[in-house]
């Protein structure tokens, strides 16, 4: 024990002193270092000002800020029923769906997306409805 103490302390001196001198290693050639500037993470962009110039985009945004949907809807996230990012991705964007869900707006529903039903809106109009419906089905992710 008395004897591994020292030899301990030799060896990390030794250690020191390669290190200090370069390690024995011949360094004729200069490194230079350039610092770079680290490069900005790509800004996210909201689904919302990825669309803002469209016109599917202003024209359902407008017909939604009059209607009682964003008590319960939001873009990009849930709250009483699904965000209109995730209707976007379960239903694709066909005339089809856009149909079947101006219907749906209209005579509301039960069991798509849980147990919340999302009331009766018999006071919008199927143009209304379809403008709105194919405002969301851009909002995909």
């Amino acid at each position: 024990m008395k004897i591994t103490k020292p030899l301990n302390l030799g060896l990390a001196a030794l250690a020191g002193l390669a290190f200090a001198c370069g390690g024995g290693e011949k360094s004729a050639e200069s490194t230079a270092t350039v610092e770079t500037a680290p490069a900005e993470p790509a800004k996210e962009m909201s689904l919302e000002e990825m669309y803002k110039d469209d016109p599917i985009y202003i024209k359902g945004l407008a017909k939604l800020k009059t209607s009682d949907c964003t008590s319960c809807h939001m873009v990009e996230r849930k709250i009483v029923g699904p965000s209109y990012a995730d209707v976007a991705a379960k239903y694709e964007n066909t005339e089809e769906n856009i149909n079947m869900l101006a219907e749906k707006v209209i005579a509301g529903g039960v069991g798509v997306w849980g147990e919340v039903p999302m009331p009766p809106h018999p006071n919008v109009t199927l143009e209304d409805a379809k403008d709105m419906v194919a405002y969301v089905l851009l909002l995909k992710k």
